[in-house]
């Protein structure tokens, strides 16, 4: 059985897609990094030498937006993108978990 299939993704421009693209990378970096969940210090510390270029991957992409003229974040769009490609589980591992859970 074929899983379901996702919505489609809104309109973005390139740019805006490697935004949403490079974001979610630094994200998921930072959730591995997070002390206050289960893992080793080898594992924070790739994801910590990982995150400084994809850090560096992030301002390029908003700073070609920039250069392009695409002054301006359309949150609605990109927020509707964010959650289709699974942002609220991969932001929530960023935050602090409440008490009990790891």
């Amino acid at each position: 059985m074929l899983p379901p299939e996702l919505p489609p993704l809104p309109a973005v421009t390139r740019a805006e897609a490697e935004l949403i693209d490079r974001y979610l990378d630094v994200v998921d970096l930072l959730g591995r990094i997070n002390p206050g969940r289960s893992g080793d210090t080898y594992r924070g510390l790739q994801a910590a030498q990982a995150l400084v270029g994809r850090a560096a991957e992030l301002r390029d992409a908003l700073t070609l937006m920039h250069q392009r003229g695409e002054t301006e974040l359309h949150a609605a769009t990109l927020a509707r993108a964010l959650r289709i490609l699974d942002g609220d589980q991969r932001t929530a591992r960023v935050t602090v978990p409440s008490a009990g859970a790891s």
